[in-house]
């Protein structure tokens, strides 16, 4: 049973990445190699500074990530430096790996601990985290869906608008909830490893700001990438990169590989879908495999520094 477990996420991550290939074969069966290379050709040094300004932006967010998290935590005494470097290395494996194959969790676990961390407030730190950035999606979300109700039309047609700004109204009402709690100031939850307490009225203001921005900046990158021609707008835009990143996570499959390319080729049908995946291709260049590779020189460096200092020290 145990061994089912650890093979089950692995194997929905390559069936989504199949089932997506296959479905991304049928719709692009007419385009061509020379169309997608002259598409990403013809995208402008500004688009690229641009779409290379909002990967800063996002991956700044995520750091903001964990300092909110640690800062809840009543840990103050980590250097900014220490914790964007933590955070970027993190996110950086997380989003091209899969949660499933390398959780960022054993990222953080190893760093947080050496700074004197219990393995039960790194998991919360992990879990908070978790908690910012779905808050941030379900926000951003909530303001599409209320200021773009037809955007509910580029995935399913036969949904009604008027379901849009009713899903709207609802997840801001659950957002407010949570900000109630906050301000009520309820009783943490206790277990025999840790304890959860509810996040203070500042924490949650700083969650409802920190939370938006990164996802505000990584599909900037798509947007900036695009052309303007048929070029529906950034609110549109954003509300696809939320449903396809979404999915991606929900896939489970290494980088939403497929899944993200096939939401958006959908989503987008007056962008020529050459365009598209241009813009698709820069966004898994700045945020997925450019970070990517320099977190590995992270880790590398980390583990030979603490390999070298155990060494030094006799520690076997």
């Amino acid at each position: 049973m145990k061994r089912l477990k650890a093979y089950f996420w692995p194997v929905v991550g390559v069936a989504a990445i199949l089932l997506s290939v296959n479905a991304l074969y049928h719709e692009l069966r007419g385009l061509s190699v020379d169309e997608f290379v002259a598409s990403f050709q013809a995208i402008s040094l500004a688009s690229w500074m641009l779409a290379i300004g909002s990967t800063l932006v996002a991956y700044a967010a995520l750091a903001a990530y964990d300092k909110l998290a640690l800062d809840h935590l009543g840990h103050h005494h980590i250097s900014i430096w220490f914790i964007a470097v933590c955070s970027f290395t993190t996110y950086a494996l997380s989003h091209n790996l899969g949660a499933s194959v390398f959780s960022g969790a054993v990222v953080r676990y190893r760093a947080y601990r050496s700074k004197g961390l219990t393995p039960g407030e790194v998991g919360v730190l992990v879990a908070f985290c978790s908690f910012t950035f779905t808050l941030g999606t379900l926000t951003l979300s909530a303001i599409v869906l209320l200021v773009k109700p037809d955007i509910i039309e580029r995935f399913a047609e036969f949904l009604p608008i008027e379901m849009s700004l009713t899903t709207g109204v609802i997840i801001l009402a659950l957002i407010g909830l949570y900000v109630l709690g906050s301000l009520i100031g309820l009783r943490p939850i206790r277990t025999r490893w840790f304890q959860v307490h509810y996040p203070r009225p500042a924490i949650v203001l700083r969650q409802l700001v920190i939370g938006p921005v990164e996802l505000l900046g990584a599909a900037g990158i798509i947007y900036f990438a695009l052309p303007q021609a048929g070029n529906p707008g950034y609110v549109v835009i954003l509300g696809i990169f939320l449903a396809s990143f979404s999915a991606a996570l929900l896939s489970h499959a290494p980088g939403g590989l497929g899944v993200l390319e096939l939401v958006f080729i959908a989503a987008l049908p007056e962008v020529d879908p050459a365009d598209v995946l241009a813009a698709l291709a820069i966004f898994r260049l700045l945020y997925l495999l450019v970070p990517f590779v320099m977190a590995l020189v992270v880790i590398l460096i980390y583990e030979r520094s603490r390999f070298l200092a155990q060494r030094d020290s006799g520690i076997p």
